[in-house]
């Protein structure tokens, strides 16, 4: 039961806790959650309001309902903002991954620039190939950093580049790992994303690569999207912030895939 484990939550846990209830039960009510957390109805309204921000649920009298069917992208400023100290201790972790002189995939999407500020300073020596802008700007002045930016149409928001030219880019190169940021990762289903264009470059830089490491945060733990990108077998390594025990944590650790859950309050990763 959420009643017991709810003591000493941090905020971002508890909106993830909720984020997985309103997936699983599809409405849920204010006065429950309150209790069941053990805080005030005003701060379940405040974790509800922000998961609205974030395209997961639609406040109703009382309560909040699941958004019908698959859920709209929030804006990339949005998802910056959200989560932005967990993603921080992700992208650490991430970058703690990468070893000296790697040829390196660094997807689009607000975790995966967090994971390209995370590799300032630390003088990998890396080949960068990069489908973002933001990314490419980030690490362009980096000491002996080549970066590889994809050809394609720039998608406006993100500043991601999409399209045929994006996807045919990664033909021509054998990488050893893909940083993939995703819109949900789930136990069944694998990852997915909102955007065709994006999903579609998001497999073709999938298959240039020899290891897949997946940067997700608690949020995008059992979440489904529209668009299927990898399954699970092809996920090499999850780092996230949330919980060994998440149902989602578990399906794939037990599928293979390595497991990196980072203790956000250490800011070091825990086993």
């Amino acid at each position: 039961m959420l009643s017991c484990m709810a003591p000493g939550l941090s905020s971002h846990a508890r909106r993830a806790a909720i984020a997985a209830r309103i997936h699983t039960d599809r409405e849920v009510d204010f006065a429950t959650l309150a209790d069941e957390f053990g805080v005030s109805a005003m701060t379940i309204r405040r974790d509800i309001e922000r998961l609205e921000d974030q395209g997961v649920a639609r406040r109703v009298l009382g309560g909040a309902i699941a958004f019908g069917g698959k859920s709209t992208e929030p804006s990339f400023a949005a998802r910056a903002a959200d989560s932005a100290d967990e993603k921080l201790h992700i992208a650490r972790a991430v970058a703690d991954l990468l070893t000296p002189h790697e040829t390196v995939i660094l997807d689009s999407g607000s975790t995966v620039l967090a994971v390209a500020r995370a590799l300032r300073g630390r003088d990998l020596g890396l080949t960068v190939i990069t489908p973002s802008v933001l990314v490419a700007v980030e690490l362009a002045d980096e000491p002996e950093t080549t970066i590889l930016l994809t050809g394609g149409k720039v998608r406006p928001g993100e500043l991601s580049l999409i399209g045929a030219e994006a996807e045919d880019f990664y033909l021509r190169y054998n990488c050893d790992t893909y940083v993939m940021g995703i819109a949900g990762v789930d136990g069944k289903r694998g990852a997915s994303e909102y955007h065709r264009e994006e999903g579609n470059v998001k497999q073709a830089a999938m298959r240039s690569a020899d290891r897949v490491i997946v940067a997700a945060d608690a949020t995008k733990l059992g979440r489904v999207q529209l668009i299927n990108v990898a399954p699970v077998a092809d996920i090499s390594v999850l780092v996230t912030d949330g919980s060994p025990a998440h149902p989602t944590v578990a399906a794939l650790r037990a599928a293979g895939v390595d497991v990196v859950c980072v203790n956000a309050a250490r800011s070091t990763p825990a086993g």
